[in-house]
């Protein structure tokens, strides 16, 4: 039945929904129903995309780890009540997950858990005297036509301009690397350039360690679990 309503729906601008549901042996109540229906799915899929995106925005502020239950708080903190499940719905099918202490899932990148942290070597002050010195990134979702993507980025602290991105439907190390190449293809980084991000699997990575090195630059990094050691690179 949704095949011919669909159909007369489709037709409509060039013949009468009388015709069409006489030709299509079908009611016109019926095909109204699945209008009244059809508008109602519609505007419960826009209330979902809009949850989705506030449900994304909390999940990467809390450093992608909160969980169906604190997102649910978060949001109702925030004067928008909805229900736990419709939110692990939404949360599910637009492939937001939770860190949880009992799933056994794992970061896509492993930290190289062997080598020193590096230092935090500007601290909260998010300025640069000269271009090409001091870099700051982080890694968010998108939503697009294909389903969620990853966005890495790199912002030059003195021109707030992105300088190299990479985005992909992973967030594996060599997404933060391919945007690091790019702007070391096109010229944005000096030697001895400070390179920070958060303390994220993607970031603590060996594969990006070796290649900040090998550059001869400087990598840099905050606090774990503090937000505001970030705060250039998020707020983009």
């Amino acid at each position: 039945m949704s095949e011919i309503c669909r159909f007369i729906r489709a037709e409509k601008a060039n013949y009468t929904v009388v015709l069409l549901c006489k030709a299509m042996k079908t009611a016109r109540s019926t095909y109204y129903a699945w209008v009244a229906g059809a508008e109602a799915r519609e505007a419960r899929r826009r209330a979902d995309e809009a949850l989705a995106h506030g449900i994304t925005l909390i999940h990467i502020a809390s450093r992608r780890n909160y969980g169906v239950s604190r997102v649910t708080a978060e949001l109702r903190r925030q004067g928008r009540p909805v229900n736990r499940k419709r939110v692990a719905r939404v949360m599910r099918e637009h492939g937001i997950p939770g860190n949880s202490r009992h799933t056994g899932r794992r970061s896509l990148t492993k930290a190289d858990t062997k080598a020193a942290p590096p230092p935090d070597l500007i601290g909260r002050d998010f300025t640069a005297t000269r271009p090409r010195t001091k870099i700051v990134g982080d890694i968010t979702y998108i939503p697009t036509a294909e389903g969620w993507r990853y966005l890495a980025s790199w912002l030059d602290l003195a021109t707030r301009e992105i300088i190299g991105y990479s985005m992909a439907d992973h967030h594996r190390a060599e997404l933060v690397v391919d945007a690091l190449d790019m702007a070391a293809r096109l010229g944005r980084l000096e030697p001895s350039c400070v390179i920070r991000s958060d303390r994220g699997s993607e970031y603590t990575s060996g594969q990006l360690h070796d290649r900040i090195s090998k550059s001869g630059h400087r990598q840099s990094m905050g606090r774990t679990g503090s937000c505001f050691d970030n705060a250039a690179a998020e707020s983009f």
